[in-house]
């Protein structure tokens, strides 16, 4: 099956010849946007607590970085070329965003990271660089020229406030319009400027260095741990150096390590933990006025349930996760669950007491609610 975001070829083609291995450009993979976000949209969401925003400049060959949440005085007197405004994460607090986002079903949830918005007016940039991650760019409005290079080695611009390639030598240009989407793997480094007034949408994908799964995991198995024993030397003899750590201590301290395990199973939960775990700027509020099981029962058969947009379900087997927590449930429950995983909303209908409690449970976090 082919799909419009790829440009007419199927999934398993992108996949087999391009996801991590080469640059697409697609031209007119998306244009069906039920709204625009504008300038004013944007700078709302940049001006607001719960929303990740910079603002980068440009002048005179010296970058300038500046953090959100900005003041709206800040960004009403920019001038009109040479800056770029970011917003990571626009898919947890606008809906058709959010549904953008998921278009890219052809991949796991896991990997899927934000859809970040950056508007630019001519001039604006945020120079030569390169992610190490994959990713999508998609053109909203205006038109921006974009330059690739398969070449990464180049030495980064010191004491710029990112990542800017000071070498960067373009083997491929573009000028994409709206609609317009370019797909980059990892470590592909690009050059974009804008000619016209526009946003980029970001499609980005969750990469986690091998140091942060380790640390993360050692979190994890800290939190499980309930190891026996305690330290003793019955057999102690009198110490020559005192201040020697001898051969014996050492061997006892590797003996009373040995004890930290892991296996397959703790590894799977840490999966399906680490990869919901909420970003930290990310919380969820339980409904003011929250429903009794029965009624939310009741609205669950006539109108279904939808996670909250900042909400990341998954499951494997028969475990399901969502936002870094293990969902408690009987067997029953595991077809609805794991549908509303997959399709992120569950239909108008009567479900099994063992699903609903488990829904029940998760909508007095927040985590979700009754569509419509």
């Amino acid at each position: 099956m082919t799909m419009q975001l790829l440009g007419g070829i199927t999934p398993e083609q992108f996949l087999a010849e391009y996801w991590q291995k080469k640059p697409l450009l697609i031209r007119q993979a998306w244009t069906d946007f039920p709204e625009l976000i504008d300038l004013a949209r944007l700078t709302e969401l940049a001006c607001s607590d719960d929303a990740e925003s910079r603002l980068l400049e440009c002048r005179n060959g010296k970058w300038s970085l500046e953090h959100g949440p900005f003041e709206p005085r800040r960004l009403a007197r920019l001038p009109a070329t040479d800056w770029t405004l970011l917003v990571s994460n626009v898919n947890n607090h606008v809906g058709h965003i959010n549904d953008l986002l998921y278009r890219f079903n052809f991949l796991p949830y896991y990997r899927l990271d934000d859809l970040m918005i950056s508007y630019a007016p001519p001039g604006g940039t945020v120079g030569p660089h390169y992610d190490s991650y994959d990713v999508f760019l998609l053109q909203v409005g205006g038109s921006k020229r974009w330059q690739i290079s398969s070449d990464d080695a180049g030495n980064f611009v010191e004491d710029a406030p990112i990542r800017v390639l000071k070498d960067f030598t373009a083997e491929q240009e573009w000028i994409l319009e709206h609609g317009d989407m370019l797909y980059l793997p990892p470590k592909y480094a690009h050059y974009g400027v804008a000619l016209d007034p526009g946003m980029t949408y970001s499609i980005g994908f969750r990469a986690p260095k091998t140091q942060e799964i380790a640390d993360k995991f050692l979190e994890f198995i800290q939190d499980e741990l309930c190891l026996d024993g305690m330290y003793a030397d019955p057999q102690r003899q009198v110490q020559t150096h005192p201040g020697e750590i001898d051969d014996a201590f050492v061997t006892s301290m590797a003996d009373m390590l040995k004890q930290i395990q892991w296996d397959e199973t703790s590894v799977r939960r840490f999966v399906g933990r680490y990869f919901t775990e909420p970003k930290p700027h990310v919380f969820f509020e339980a409904p003011d006025e929250p429903l009794d099981f029965d009624n939310f029962s009741a609205q669950v058969a006539e109108s279904g349930v939808v996670l909250d947009l900042k909400s990341q379900m998954l499951f494997e087997h028969e475990r399901i996760y969502i936002n870094g927590d293990e969902v408690a449930a009987e067997p029953a429950a595991l077809p609805a669950l794991q549908q509303l995983a997959d399709t992120r909303a569950l239909p108008a209908g009567e479900y099994d007491d063992a699903a609903l409690e488990a829904l029940y449970t998760c909508y007095d976090y927040g985590f979700l609610r009754p569509a419509g």
